[in-house]
């Protein structure tokens, strides 16, 4: 990338220009080369000369006019200038441009990859809503944002495995009060007047689970207990089909997991009991009033947790902890990325804290909670409650909008941020909906490709359609010089850094933000720049370069955000 270019004549700079004990003042690695967001400061600016005067003590301005009069010759540099409190600004050649376009289209589908995270394994852990019902659009928020992250690892060269942690053992109390709706649904389906549970599962859903019970086994299990235990023998018995349906929900969102992994296992192993031994083994565990403790008030949370009750079930942070040593030590992830709902906010301390109580670096693991997700239709929001009944899959969200526009929308703001979906927005086929704006400029360089094809333009001849063939002929590139052109060209080149930035800074929502500033420039580039030109037969077959590139990054961009690139709309 041009910015790694840059930032080595800095270095080179940094170099000739300080003394060793000056230059051991600031790492050359924290040369940053930035956008500047006024155009007429130049194309790319650094801030070193501002990060090194507290260290140095002396003027910024200064340290830069140092620094520039080092600065190796570039031929890409046409000038470099000092503004501001000390910014370095690079006024770079157009041909810098032209080299960015060669690039885009020798490399097509790689264009924008890059090897930073090559040799590490990644885990990404996402969705993992409750085996009790469909995944509603209350709870699926994170399924883009984690399948999109785990895109945007591999495009950086990390082994990244995608994992949905299935809460199935039967201290799950989710699961025993599903159970227990089953059940009372199963046996209403057989004409007997029982009450429902209080905090029961009121979804059209259950009693279609109850009714495939009924015609599968009739009167079977109808003295089946009506306690925890008769509970969890329903769910057992609809344990699978409710798994297939988290599955099939997955993958009309687009996401296939690699592992899908069951909570039960850490049991039936004995590696909950394993774990809990080696902690009260290590002392980083103790026993206490007749249940055992794991200290993890001594690591950042804010008090000791319980591991195992006085009754001898094992809590929930004893789950955790067998399940984040399969991760780490069995399966040796080097990195683990857990993506959780906006409840789990205040387990994320506790989690921490045990990490660090079993020796694992807590750096190895990020915890990203999604913030809750309000759908407006009519301006107004609506009310949703699984335990209700009152809820919307999202299957019926996707057959509604589409799953392009379900993926596009839940993309669009940070996950730490609140989201605002608004439907009848996702529902318009205009330029309004910043799906259809994306999309639709994909499918313009379509259609402009489609029509060269035809009239002879590409293989980079010009024929057809009364044009004179010329034979072939390379494209001459520095002809791009239209203002709409070197925009467009500049959103090409900023692709490969805005992907790395996204992938470093777990930040996805990123990318829609791109891709429409990118469909923004092709339209404009569209408007004022006939591309298929007789009279111009050289403009039209550097055009036509751009055309392709500009429809290789945004084909790639929708890629990553698992969105198809149309080419008829």
């Amino acid at each position: 990338m041009i910015q790694d270019r840059l930032a080595n004549l800095i270095k080179q700079a940094y170099t000739a220009a300080f003394s060793d004990e000056e230059r051991d003042k600031i790492s050359a690695d924290e040369i940053q080369i930035e956008t500047p967001s006024n155009p007429e400061h130049g194309d790319f600016a650094c801030n070193i000369a501002m990060q090194l005067a507290g260290e140095l003590g002396a003027n910024p301005r200064q340290i830069a006019e140092e620094l520039i009069a080092n600065l190796p010759a570039d031929s890409l540099v046409r000038r470099v200038e000092v503004a501001g409190p000390g910014f370095i600004n690079f006024h770079l050649s157009p041909q810098w441009l032209y080299e960015v376009l060669a690039n885009c289209l020798s490399q097509g589908e790689v264009y924008g990859c890059s090897n930073v995270g090559a040799g590490q394994k990644v885990q990404v852990e996402f969705v993992s809503a409750n085996p009790v019902g469909p995944i509603h659009i209350g709870n699926a928020r994170g399924g883009p944002f984690g399948d999109t992250l785990a895109n945007l690892l591999e495009t950086a060269g990390y082994e990244v495995q995608r994992e949905y942690y299935l809460n199935d053992a039967p201290s799950n109390t989710q699961l025993q009060i599903f159970g227990a709706s089953v059940q009372s649904r199963y046996l209403q389906q057989l004409g007997e007047e029982v009450d429902f549970p209080e905090e029961g599962y009121h979804g059209d859903y259950v009693v279609e689970v109850a009714q495939e019970l009924v015609d599968e086994y009739g009167e079977k299990y109808r003295d089946v207990p009506r306690n925890t235990e008769g509970a969890l023998f329903f769910f057992d018995l609809v344990k699978d089909r409710m798994i297939e349906q988290l599955r099939s929900d997955c993958a009309a969102m687009g996401i296939s997991f690699d592992v899908w992994f069951s909570e039960t296992k850490l049991h039936e192993e004995g590696l909950v009991q394993q774990q809990i031994d080696q902690l009260l083994k290590s002392g980083a565990a103790y026993e206490k009033d007749g249940a055992v403790w794991l200290r993890t008030g001594q690591y950042g949370d804010e008090e000791d947790r319980v591991l195992v009750r006085r009754d001898g079930a094992p809590t929930y942070i004893a789950s955790d902890i067998a399940y984040a040593a399969d991760k780490f030590y069995t399966r040796g992830f080097d990195r683990v990325i857990y993506v959780w709902g906006p409840d789990h906010f205040g387990y994320v301390p506790r989690m921490k804290a045990a990490l660090a109580a079993m020796g694992i670096g807590i750096e190895r693991a990020e915890f990203i909670i999604y913030q809750t997700v309000r759908f407006l239709e009519g301006g107004k929001p609506l009310s949703l409650s699984k335990r209700r009944g009152d809820i919307i899959t999202i299957r019926e969200l996707i057959e509604d909008i589409g799953r392009d526009a379900v993926r596009f929308f839940f993309l669009m703001r940070s996950v730490d941020a609140h989201l605002d979906f608004d439907l009848d927005l996702a529902r318009q086929q205009s330029a309004e909906n910043p799906v259809y704006y994306v999309q639709y400029a994909h499918t313009r360089l379509c259609g402009i490709l489609r029509e060269a094809e035809e009239a002879g333009y590409l293989g980079d001849a010009v024929a057809g359609q009364g044009c004179s063939s010329h034979g072939k002929k390379e494209a001459d590139l520095s002809l791009l010089t239209h203002p709409d052109e070197l925009a467009l060209l500049r959103k090409l080149a900023d692709y490969p850094a805005e992907v790395l930035r996204a992938t470093q800074e777990l930040s996805p929502h990123r990318l829609p933000h791109f891709a429409r500033e990118l469909a923004q420039a092709v339209h404009q580039f569209y408007t004022n720049c006939r591309v298929l030109d007789c009279n111009n037969p050289e403009l039209s077959r550097a055009r036509l370069k751009l055309v392709k590139g500009a429809r290789i990054v945004l084909a790639n961009i929708l890629g990553l955000m698992g969105i198809t690139a149309l080419e008829r709309m």
